[in-house]
């Protein structure tokens, strides 16, 4: 297995469209990495280029200590798997997964061993003579996961591969393919639009946005200590609560204000929001942390607030609360058991330890 580095990386189309912007990032041996951003913000351009199947407009990428730029795709050791499998029909399971190792002129009896091997590891070895067209998705995605895995390459790639499964399959397959990144001791580069796939899966996460790397950080990290706004918004489901009010002092304390909605300043932001008392900045809180009164176990009248629920969703164990305080609106996680009315006003308790503040003018977050 290889790094792969990426130092300055731009890819410009014709137009003058940059799709990715000064891009560098080192990647570790057997490091399972996640690139994860909305559709279009650059991550499988970023992709297809370390697998040479797009030209980069400047920088160096490598693999290993070879420089890869000129470097045509076969030649890089490495192996992709695609979205849509990408799997000859004509051909039988077994021979789609020898076909590159028919080309590199492997000998018959390894490569049927490693077929074999492959198959065995993936559960496919009675599919070996069946061809696609009497596969399902996750059987055809597994083939496509053995075509790869029997190459033995220095990096996997992996674009967007679990997309076209329903949900309860792409669970599986998830758990799937990080037991055999455990068991292969792999380095693969993961993309996805999904980011609960690149929190459940990633080592690391690259979170991308207009072709620009926002932040790069194991799952707790991103998720508890997000840079900006976009990364709160996109790491979470669901998403981040925001509410835009004013910093302002009371009885010697901080406040966070819009209308009714008023809690205090935890004590370790103090310091950081004084710059900011009597100026407009983004109130960020996770829905899990915020608690129906009743259950919270640390409530005062400074992180407590009365909202109207207009919305209950029940999700089993747990419920989602959509409520409205003044003209905020903002969503609660809450037990399943906890169920109000429609139009019923709850007190609200918010772990005000957990909330963050964000830049009004450049969303970064204040710390």
């Amino acid at each position: 297995m290889a790094t792969v580095s990426l130092v300055n990386v731009n890819k410009i189309y014709p137009g003058n469209i940059q799709a990715v912007h000064n891009v560098s990032l080192s990647i570790e041996r057997r490091e399972f990495i996640v690139l994860v951003g909305p559709s279009g913000c650059g991550k499988t351009t970023i992709l297809r280029m370390v697998a040479g199947l797009e030209d980069i407009s400047g920088g160096k990428i490598y693999i290993g200590d070879k420089l890869v730029n000129d470097i045509p795709p076969k030649d890089r050791d490495i192996a992709m798997v695609f979205q849509n499998y990408a799997l000859y029909p004509h051909m039988t399971v077994f021979e789609n997964m020898a076909f590159a190792l028919r080309l590199r002129k492997y000998p018959k009896t390894e490569i049927e061993a490693r077929v074999n091997d492959t198959a065995e590891i993936l559960g496919i070895k009675n599919l070996l003579d069946r061809k696609p067209k009497e596969l399902s998705g996750g059987q055809r995605q597994r083939v496509a996961l053995g075509r790869a895995i029997v190459r033995k390459p220095l990096v996997f790639l992996f674009d967007e591969p679990l997309s076209n499964l329903d949900a309860k399959l792409r669970v599986q397959m998830r758990t799937e393919i990080k037991k055999l990144h455990q068991r292969l001791q792999a380095t693969i580069i993961y993309v996805t639009h999904d980011q609960t796939e690149a929190l459940t899966m990633g080592d690391r996460i690259v979170v991308v946005k207009d072709g620009v790397i926002q932040q790069v950080a194991d799952p707790i990290t991103l998720y508890d200590r997000p840079v900006n706004k976009f990364v709160a918004s996109f790491i979470g489901s669901p998403p981040m609560n925001f509410l835009e009010g004013t910093i302002v002092r009371s009885d010697s304390k901080l406040y966070f204000q819009n209308g009714p909605f008023k809690v205090r300043v935890n004590n370790s932001m103090l310091s950081k929001l004084e710059a900011f008392q009597n100026k407009e900045v983004i109130f960020g809180i996770r829905c899990e942390d915020i608690y129906d009164k009743l259950f919270a176990s640390e409530a005062s009248p400074d992180n407590t607030v009365r909202a109207t629920c207009e919305v209950v969703e029940p999700m089993g164990a747990e419920a989602y609360l959509y409520l409205r305080c003044g003209s905020n609106s903002f969503i609660a996680r809450v037990s399943g058991h906890v169920r109000p009315s429609v139009n019923q006003d709850l007190d609200l308790v918010l772990d005000m330890g957990k909330a963050h503040f964000f830049d009004k003018n450049t969303e970064k977050t204040i710390s």
